[in-house]
């Protein structure tokens, strides 16, 4: 019998499942998720209970009876001022604004950042610079001024108003992003083009483009986010009959008249933050890719 060489195992050694490093970082994800959560369970919970059982006091144990009432109210009977037609009227006001605020806002900035990126110009570099400077300013110190221009143009207390406030508002960090992206996209692709003989918009509608979707996505995310949860512009720039959702539900939660009911409060939460949750389990994935592609390269 010949002797045969033991081939030993090489690589890295496996590490332990349960090591001490596992069980300290999974401990400490486990105590922030919880931290995130229970307020979310709280108010999930509290929204399906009837007022009786929230009265007992016990705001952790799950609903005895569960009851979509609280809900009901908080669409469509919930008072916010003077109307009691609950948050429908919100909600629909807060779509009107968010479409085409995120369309003209994605619009404008794609084709500046791609301008900055590709195609420079006598001043681009200052011209970004101010963009940059705008990106920065507390807009608190501009709120007067904007209400000035709307009313000098017409526009103070209209949807289109505020979404013209939303639009250039967002302007100056969604063209710092796409600006980033297309600069981290490799330049022989887009020399490959003009060789071509493709312009302007023959390269970004058939080579930038396709290539940008995920930095469109956070792009929409950003954007969305922002503008429908925001409460000072809807607040400042419209009027009762055409304010958003969040300026809706701060009128039902801090209403002064009546009874607390405090499940159609958590409801009413929880409609108005539904469409941002949904808009990040969707395109979650997205976000991370585009991000990590060069969303915020300098």
């Amino acid at each position: 019998m010949t002797d045969q060489s033991v081939i030993e195992p090489s690589g890295s050694k496996p590490s332990k499942r349960f090591s001490r490093g596992n069980i300290i970082l999974y401990g400490t994800l486990i105590v922030v998720s919880m931290y995130y959560l229970l307020p979310l369970y709280v108010m999930i919970v509290t929204s399906l209970k009837g007022m009786p059982e929230i009265r007992l006091g016990n705001v952790f144990a799950p609903p005895i009876e569960i009851t979509f009432e609280p809900w009901v109210r908080a669409w469509a009977e919930a008072c916010t001022g003077i109307n009691c037609d609950g948050l429908s009227r919100g909600f629909w006001n807060s779509v009107n604004i968010l479409i085409p605020s995120v369309v003209l806002s994605i619009a404008i900035a794609s084709v500046n950042g791609y301008a900055l990126a590709h195609w420079k110009f006598k001043g681009s570099e200052t011209f970004f610079t101010i963009l940059i400077i705008g990106a920065f300013i507390p807009y608190q110190t501009m709120l007067y001024p904007i209400v000035i221009l709307l009313r000098e143009i017409g526009l103070m207390g209209d949807l289109a108003g505020l979404v013209l406030v939303h639009t250039v508002f967002g302007m100056p960090i969604l063209t710092l992003l796409f600006r980033n992206y297309f600069t981290s996209i490799p330049e022989e692709l887009f020399k490959a083009a003009r060789v071509d003989g493709a312009g302007f918009w023959g390269i970004y509608f058939r080579i930038m483009l396709p290539m940008a979707l995920p930095i469109f996505v956070v792009a929409i995310i950003l954007q969305v986010t922002g503008i429908w949860n925001d409460f000072l512009f809807g607040v400042i720039y419209t009027k009762p009959e055409t304010y958003p959702m969040t300026v809706q539900l701060n009128n039902i939660v801090n209403s002064v008249q009546g009874v607390k009911e405090y499940n159609v409060n958590m409801a009413a939460t929880l409609l108005t933050g539904l469409v941002p949750l949904i808009i990040y389990f969707i395109s979650g994935k997205l976000f991370v890719r585009g991000i990590a592609a060069g969303a915020v390269k300098g």
